[in-house]
């Protein structure tokens, strides 16, 4: 059985390690770019070039699911770090950005008691009351960027809501990347002391600060070894922060 820690493996190999229910809350973020009848090839003009600045044109950086990677990005407003890549990291994205089957789901609710989902309104999962909504503070109803995110947990309780801005993020790198603000107050509303969480699909590490700032044990997966390699430098660029305050 593998140990506690950040893994770049892929998911499913790394879940079949462990026994049943050996994890107390699962807080995962798949990828849906297929799972809304979409498809995970690329969806564009076909044409591949790149301008002077090594950036992508709109069309081509569409994904399965009718996803755009430059949503949210206004005029005048200099792109996340992501953003500037050139067409082999976008292949990367395309082939990263696809829905999990339905054998992800039988893992992931085998290894874990409990599970909380993003993006759990596009997959096939059985109705709950107690839904996630992350509201983005900084996003009108005009703006191309969704004002919300919403997650499905497996709790008997009331819907909640977290306000907080999707914005200024430091070090952002990955599309999909959420506060580690908001990992924090998931871990804070639904994991008990001494519980064992898991995050299957840990992108930009986020849920691992969170769970490094309130001191869970974790086990974290990354298939990715570009976001595994910054994901790890960004835990420990945290944990270099709290050393110093401390």
């Amino acid at each position: 059985m593998l140990d506690y820690g950040y893994y770049n493996m892929d998911c499913m190999e790394g879940m079949r390690e462990f026994p049943d229910n050996y994890f107390d809350l699962a807080v995962v973020d798949p990828p849906y770019g297929d799972a809304g009848g979409g498809s995970a090839e690329r969806k564009d003009s076909g044409n591949d070039s790149t301008d002077t600045a090594g950036r992508l044109p709109r069309q081509n950086l569409r994904l399965g699911g009718g996803r755009h990677l430059t949503n949210g990005i206004r005029k005048g407003q200099s792109p996340p770090n992501w953003w500037y890549m050139g067409n082999e990291i976008r292949k990367k994205i395309i082939a990263w950005d696809v829905a999990p089957k339905q054998e992800y789901f039988e893992e992931l609710f085998r290894v874990s008691r409990n599970q909380i989902i993003w993006g759990g309104n596009y997959f096939e999962l059985p109705p709950t009351r107690c839904f996630l909504v992350w509201r983005k503070v900084n996003v009108p109803q005009n703006f191309s960027m969704a004002m919300c995110e919403y997650a499905w947990t497996s709790f008997n309780g009331n819907a909640k809501v977290f306000d907080f801005s999707a914005t200024n993020q430091k070090g952002r790198f990955h599309p999909t990347q959420k506060p580690p603000e908001l990992y924090t107050w998931i871990l804070s509303n639904y994991a008990n002391s001494g519980d064992k969480i898991l995050d299957t699909h840990v992108g930009s590490a986020s849920s691992l600060i969170a769970c490094e700032e309130l001191g869970f044990k974790y086990v974290g997966f990354e298939i990715s070894e570009d976001y595994y390699r910054l994901g790890v430098e960004r835990i420990n660029e945290f944990n270099k922060q709290i050393r110093i305050e401390f």
